[in-house]
């Protein structure tokens, strides 16, 4: 991050969260054991994702495996909001979640594939946009610069536990913006949606709810993006009509029946995956678009979601 874009995005989200944000990073990214919500990191243990592929590949189930992580299903997801305005009846959302773009060579192109296919108003992206936990990230903004074109609308995306914020200008220069605790209104045929974002809630703990609403009316429909579905009881409690989410994978690697062995999240199964309620707060955890660890999947297909807003 030169000293420019450095001094461009602490005027907008704030000196502290963006040094809490960068001395966190270097301090805890690459930890295996402490730190964040969970005691345990997988994620950055690298011994242990070679350990896993080699074991895979004798037992004979990677190539299968791959070939599950490329075969992207196209989820629709129908949301009704109650008092919202007949103009939001039909606005329609496309969820990315989790794409790690650097994990496997074809990702980006099977990902572009199904775009071609989907039709929507405003796209988003929950966070995760690299495998890798740290180090250099050009070869992910070249696979998100490649993925773009095919991005139609606004798009919208938060970030993950795998991503650093010295990514924001190289994604926003890209197209994509970014919501760092931050929200925007949307106008919809002369309706507003709000559309609501935080920093990552698992592992670098920086998300602030408190300022993601802020100055959003108690009335007006809002939707918050929030990487993990660990956030699920705040976000209730803060009004807002809609969650989205990704970070769980679904488990990635599954039982038949789609039984998650691992969800790496502090929340019950039932937030980790698909659509669920919480009071009076709707919420969808995407089961990811890409892959993580290893590039493989069994029993839990990747997906892109549309949701399709519906006025009761």
């Amino acid at each position: 991050m030169t000293e420019d874009e450095y001094h461009t995005l602490s005027a907008r989200i704030g000196r502290l969260h963006l040094k809490q944000r960068l001395g966190i990073e270097r301090d805890y990214e690459a930890r295996v054991f402490g730190q964040g919500l969970n005691f345990f990191h997988i994620e950055n243990w690298y011994s242990v994702h070679s350990l896993m592929r080699t074991a895979m590949q004798v037992t004979g189930l990677y190539g299968r495996g791959k070939r599950n992580a490329l075969d992207i299903r196209i989820r629709h997801h129908e949301v009704t909001l109650p008092g919202s305005a007949p103009e939001l009846n039909g606005f329609t959302i496309l969820q990315l979640s989790d794409v790690h773009l650097d994990m496997n060579g074809s990702i980006t192109k099977a990902i572009i594939k199904q775009l071609q296919k989907v039709t929507y108003d405003l796209c988003v992206i929950t966070g995760d946009f690299r495998g890798q936990t740290y180090g250099p990230f050009d070869r992910v903004l070249d696979a998100v610069a490649e993925m773009q074109p095919h991005l139609h609308g606004p798009v919208y995306a938060v970030l993950g536990n795998h991503d650093s914020i010295e990514m924001v200008p190289g994604l926003e220069s890209i197209g994509l913006r970014l919501l760092l605790n931050e929200n925007v209104c949307c106008d919809v045929k002369g309706c507003k949606l709000y559309l609501a974002g935080i920093d990552d809630p698992h592992y670098y703990c920086v998300d602030n709810i408190d300022k993601a609403a802020q100055d959003i009316p108690p009335d007006e429909v809002s939707i918050l993006l929030s990487h993990s579905p660990e956030t699920y009881k705040r976000a209730s409690y803060s009004d807002f009509n809609l969650m989205l989410s990704g970070h769980t994978h679904g488990g990635q690697i599954c039982l038949p029946g789609g039984y998650p062995l691992m969800t790496n999240a502090r929340c019950p199964k039932r937030f980790c995956a698909g659509a669920w309620k919480y009071h009076d707060l709707i919420g969808y955890t995407s089961v990811g678009t890409g892959s993580s660890i290893i590039d493989v999947r069994f029993n839990c297909p990747p997906e892109m979601t549309l949701h399709h807003l519906r006025s009761a």
